[in-house]
C-alpha cells in the first residue's frame, strides 16, 4: 500500500469545513490502496472547536506532531474577542477601530503569508527524518494557512519527492486579502510566494474551477479541481418545528451581509401577518455584530435567533430541520470561485438553498445545475422576494423538499477516488 504524507493545520478537535475535507479523505484513502500519514501541530490555536469530529479519526492513523508558536496567543492578551474574529476570517467592513487597524496591519504585513509561518522551518527539518523513516515519497500540503505550502516547498527543495499542493481557498485573491492593509512590499511578497509555490509543486489541487483557471495563468504545472463534498445520505429531510425558518450555519463575516435579504423579509413581514408569525431567521456560528445589528434595524429583531457553533452532527440535523438554507458570499469579482464547504451538505440536506453572492458565482451555478436551490446577486430584490413567497407557499403545503440525483458526484467517496488517481499518477 502506497504511503502519502499529509501536512495539515486544521484537524479535530478543530471545527469547520476545512477540517472535514481531509478528515474524510484520510477516512477513505485506504479503500483505494493509499495509506495516509498525518502531520499536524501539537498545540494549535483553533478559533472553532468541535470535539465530536475526533470520533471520526481512524484508530489506525499514524499521526506525527510538533510544537507550533503562534502570535494569536499573545495577541489575545490585548483583545480575545478581536483575536478570535480575525483568526476566524471575520474582518471589519466599515469604520474599523484603531485596534482593528493595528491587528489587520500586523496580520497582513508582519506575518507573511500568515501567522503560522514560524512552524515552517522546524517542520521541514522534522519531516525530512519522517519521510526517510516511513519510506514516503509523496507529500500533500493543504492550505490555508498557506504557510503550510512553504513546508512542502522546503521539502521539495531538499528531497526527491512528489509534492501536491491543495488550495482549499485562493491565496492572494481570497475575499479578505485586500482588507489586510498591506504595504506595496508586502503585497509583492505574497504574490512572489504564491507564484513560487504554484511553480514548484508537482501538481495543484483546487476546490473550484475559477481558482483553477486563475492558477493556470501563473503555472504550467497540472491543476486539478477536487471540490469539497458531503458524507451523509442525501435527501434525509426531517420535520421542522412549524416555523418557516431561514438558516445560515457557519461563520458569517461582515462583508457577507445580504442586506437585500433583510429588506425583502422586512417588507414581507410588514405586508403579510401570517408570514411574520411563521418566519424565523436562524444564524448559527460566529456571526458579525454588524450583521445582527442591521437585521434589528430592519425590524426583524423578534424573529432572528443567533446560536453558538454546533457539533458537526448537530449542524447536519439543524440543516435538515430548516425550511430554507442560506448561503452567502462576499459581493466581489474576487469571490466568484469561492465554494463554501457547507454547500455540499446543504445540497444533501433535502432543503432548498437560497444563495446570495457575486455575479457568475460558481457555487450558485452548481446549485442551479443540480436543482438544489436558486442564486441571486445583491441587487435582485424583486426576484428574491418572488422566490421566497413561492417557497413559503410550498412550506404551507408541505412540499418544500428538494432532492436531486445530480449531487452524487460530490459524495466524499467519489471525491476520494478522484484524489487517489492523482496521488497514484506518476
Amino acid at each position: 500500500m502506497k504511503k502519502v504524507l499529509i501536512v495539515a493545520y486544521y484537524w479535530p478537535p478543530a471545527g469547520g469545513p476545512g477540517v472535514q475535507r481531509w478528515l474524510k479523505f484520510v477516512k477513505y484513502l485506504p479503500e483505494y490502496g493509499i495509506r495516509p500519514v498525518l502531520y499536524i501541530p501539537e498545540n494549535p490555536h483553533y478559533p472553532i472547536l468541535d470535539q465530536s469530529l475526533t470520533e471520526e479519526v481512524p484508530e489506525d492513523l499514524t499521526i506525527y506532531k510538533s510544537p507550533i508558536w503562534e502570535p494569536y496567543s499573545w495577541a489575545g492578551w490585548l483583545s480575545k474577542k478581536k483575536t478570535k474574529k480575525i483568526s476566524s476570517g471575520i474582518v471589519p467592513r466599515s469604520n474599523p477601530s484603531a485596534l482593528d487597524k493595528i491587528f489587520l496591519w500586523i496580520r497582513g504585513n508582519l506575518f507573511i503569508p500568515d501567522a503560522r509561518k514560524f512552524w515552517v522551518k522546524p517542520s521541514v527539518k522534522y519531516l525530512m527524518e519522517i519521510l526517510e523513516k516511513e519510506g514516503i515519497n509523496t507529500v500533500i500540503t493543504t492550505g490555508p494557512p498557506h504557510s503550510l505550502h512553504l513546508i512542502g516547498l522546503g521539502l521539495k527543495e531538499r528531497q526527491n519527492i512528489r509534492w501536491i499542493a491543495d488550495f482549499r481557498d485562493p491565496w492572494t485573491t481570497i475575499g479578505y486579502h485586500k482588507s489586510l492593509r498591506l504595504t506595496r512590499a508586502s503585497e509583492k511578497k505574497h504574490s512572489e510566494l504564491e507564484k513560487k509555490v504554484l511553480s514548484s509543486a508537482d501538481e495543484i489541487l483546487t476546490t473550484s474551477k475559477t481558482t483553477a483557471a486563475e492558477f493556470k495563468k501563473v503555472t504550467v504545472r497540472p491543476v486539478t479541481v477536487i471540490t469539497n463534498g458531503y458524507d451523509s445520505s442525501p435527501g434525509f429531510a426531517v420535520d421542522g418545528d412549524g416555523y418557516f425558518s431561514i438558516s445560515h450555519i457557519g461563520s458569517l463575516l461582515s462583508e457577507r451581509n445580504p442586506s437585500v435579504l433583510w429588506k425583502v423579509l422586512s417588507d414581507l413581514c410588514r405586508d403579510d401577518v401570517e408570514f411574520h408569525k411563521a418566519l424565523r431567521i436562524r444564524l448559527t456560528g460566529v456571526v458579525s455584530d454588524e450583521i445582527v445589528q442591521e437585521i434589528h434595524n430592519f425590524g426583524l429583531k423578534e424573529v432572528v435567533e443567533v446560536h453558538p457553533d454546533l457539533p458537526h452532527e448537530d449542524a447536519l440535523m439543524a440543516q435538515r430541520t430548516s425550511s430554507i438554507l442560506l448561503l452567502v458570499e462576499i459581493n466581489s469579482e474576487d469571490t466568484r470561485g469561492i465554494i463554501p464547504g457547507k454547500l455540499f451538505e446543504y445540497m444533501a440536506a433535502g432543503r432548498p438553498v437560497l444563495a446570495i453572492g457575486p455575479k457568475d458565482w460558481e457555487a450558485g451555478t452548481m446549485l442551479e445545475d443540480t436543482g438544489s436551490g436558486k442564486v441571486f446577486t445583491y441587487t435582485m430584490e424583486k426576484e428574491l422576494k418572488n422566490t421566497i413567497l413561492e417557497w413559503f407557499r410550498d412550506f404551507r403545503k408541505g412540499t418544500l423538499n428538494r432532492v436531486s440525483p445530480e449531487i452524487g458526484q460530490y459524495s466524499r467517496k467519489a471525491l476520494t477516488k478522484k484524489l487517489s488517481e492523482r496521488i497514484l499518477w506518476e
